[in-house]
């Protein structure tokens, strides 16, 4: 039973991938591309395991994916536990990205966004600050995107409901995009 659902698991994982609109994926690599390129920074945000996400590819970029290069400037804003607390206590959670993404942003900015089902408030919130501040968005989502989808310029959108089979999907979405972004820059 244990390996069967194991399979099970693996190919439900595999052909949700094999369904990713990869034309999206590429046009927010071209998005972040385009930022670094006019010295801009990429400012990413998500709750649990997106915030792990955010993190991740935040220390991608800062660091390097595959190619030995200089850093990238890109910042998670759920890193900072005593910002996310003290807006969170000071103003309420809702507010915990916006403000920060508000205190922290330039133009030539991009906004990048994650959220498994497309309605966390503090992500939506952040992207409608983000438009006010005229920065590109990127978001992550799944299933039927949900609003973040909607509200975003470039949404990438995992086809399928399951939460770890959309926390997959956008892992391998954001690789691809750091190597597209790194080949084109310093390929």
């Amino acid at each position: 039973m244990t390996v069967d659902l194991a399979r099970a698991r693996v190919d439900d994982s595999i052909a949700t991938l094999q369904r990713l609109d990869l034309e999206a994926v590429v046009a927010a690599a071209n998005v972040v591309t385009d930022c670094y390129r006019g010295g801009g920074k990429l400012i990413i945000f998500g709750n649990g395991g997106s915030a792990a996400d955010a993190q991740h590819m935040a220390a991608e970029f800062v660091g390097r994916f595959l190619i030995e290069r200089r850093p990238l400037p890109a910042v998670a804003l759920n890193t900072n536990s005593s910002a996310v607390t003290a807006i969170g206590n000071d103003y309420g959670y809702d507010d915990s990205f916006a403000r920060q993404l508000r205190a922290h942003a330039q133009p030539g900015d991009v906004a990048w966004g994650l959220s498994t089902s497309g309605i966390s408030v503090n992500v939506l919130l952040a992207m409608e600050a983000a438009r006010e501040l005229g920065l590109p968005t990127i978001g992550f989502t799944g299933g039927a995107g949900g609003k973040l989808a909607s509200v975003v310029d470039h949404a990438i959108v995992i086809p399928n409901d399951a939460t770890p089979r959309i926390q997959e999907g956008h892992l391998m979405c954001a690789h691809v995009l750091c190597e597209i972004v790194e080949t084109a820059l310093f390929g």
